[in-house]
């Protein structure tokens, strides 16, 4: 008695008479994807970095130390910083496409669009752990700020929109002319959907550039005036505390952690002041000096000129307990903003601000190798409310 072979993953392979004659090499084609597949992350991080709050030119800064190292750091994004960053992120997304089609492809080359793209998103979840737990903060890269300063959600949905373009090896798999014609169907449609989107953030990219965002779209109006206000006079206080030590730290690395600090906090706020504008359609009113005096970690103007005036041999101490300080009231502010009910984007950006500033304390502190990826882990989770 004959038994039927198990069927494969969604009736995925093709059929054996598509001969090999028919088909490219899957090396090749895996290379292609990876080009589409990284520019198509790259393209759609840039357009939408700003709609949750995130500094494009800071993010790609930031990717640029993995190789770089300090040498990429700035009081604002060098291009040759952006373009690194952007470069090294191309690079890691074409390896994995290439590792995904070629490494693999005795499991991955033949099958349908559908299951590539089933297959592709746990891939994604999976390629972008290995970054942040291991292959940045430890071997080989052995650089703790990237994974202290972006939650591990960021690289997630980056590596999300490389994944979903993995479908287009199966169009990329053959030969001009041979591919299935379900397949050429499922791929034309991918294809006009991509760039649809596409065309979708630049618009709202334009828009947003010219100080239209989407409308505000939270519960408690009052609230998440309060909080823009607030987070945005805090943050002004943390980027002139931040240009002191950016002049005044003996610590060259210290010195360049503080221009990281300048870039990322002058970045937020353009975003808060942009929403600020576009939302509520008025000028952001000023912080009073009763509401500077209740914020968590808000220094007083007697503990500012302590600091800048603190002899050389003391500066970088003295820098760093006042700016941890400063660092924990706004991670307090942030945290308070992600557990309220304000707008999506603010607690989505409230998340990245305080896991940020956690992890700029602790690399103030020294933290790298297995301790930071611990504190990174504890701080995308913590609750610093109370």
């Amino acid at each position: 008695m004959n038994v039927a072979a198990p069927s494969t993953i969604f009736n995925a392979i093709r059929p054996a008479d598509d001969g090999p004659s028919r088909r490219r090499s899957r090396w090749i084609a895996a290379a292609e994807l990876g080009l589409i597949s990284s520019s198509f992350s790259t393209v759609v991080s840039q357009l939408f970095a700003a709609r949750i709050g995130r500094d494009a030119a800071v993010d790609w800064m930031t990717v640029a130390t993995i190789p770089a190292r300090d040498w990429a750091l700035g009081p604002e994004p060098p291009w040759s910083a952006v373009i690194t960053g952007i470069a090294f992120h191309q690079w890691a997304d074409f390896s994995w496409a290439v590792f995904f089609f070629g490494v693999l492809g005795r499991w991955t080359a033949d099958l349908r669009p559908s299951a590539i793209l089933v297959l592709a998103l746990p891939w994604a979840v999976f390629s972008s752990s290995m970054e942040w737990f291991v292959l940045v903060p430890l071997f080989p890269f052995w650089q703790p700020l990237f994974t202290l300063l972006q939650p591990y959600w960021i690289g997630l949905l980056v590596h999300g929109s490389s994944a979903v373009m993995y479908p287009l090896f199966a169009r990329l798999r053959w030969r001009r002319g041979a591919a299935p014609a379900r397949d050429v169907r499922f791929t034309n449609a991918w294809i006009t959907a991509a760039l649809a989107v596409i065309a979708l953030l630049g618009a709202v990219a334009l828009f947003g550039s010219h100080g239209y965002e989407p409308p505000w779209m939270g519960r408690d109006r009052d609230a998440d005036q309060t909080y823009i206000r607030h987070m945005t006079a805090h943050h002004a206080q943390g980027i002139e505390l931040a240009r002191i030590a950016a002049e005044r730290g003996q610590d060259p690395h210290l010195r360049k952690l503080a221009m990281l600090m300048v870039a990322s906090q002058a970045g937020e706020n353009r975003i808060l002041e942009t929403w600020w504008l576009s939302w509520f359609d008025s000028e952001m009113p000023d912080c009073s000096t009763d509401e500077r005096a209740t914020m968590p970690g808000f220094l007083t103007l007697v503990e500012m000129r302590q600091v800048k005036a603190a002899p050389a041999d003391q500066f970088d101490s003295m820098f760093i307990d006042a700016m941890s300080r400063h660092h924990a009231g706004a991670v307090r502010m942030a945290d308070q903003m992600w557990h309220d009910h304000g707008d999506l984007r603010l607690r989505i950006m409230a998340h990245a601000i305080r896991h940020e500033q956690q992890g700029e304390i602790a690399l103030m502190h020294g933290a790298s190798g297995f301790a930071a990826v611990a504190t990174a882990f504890r701080n995308m989770l913590s609750d610093n409310v109370n």
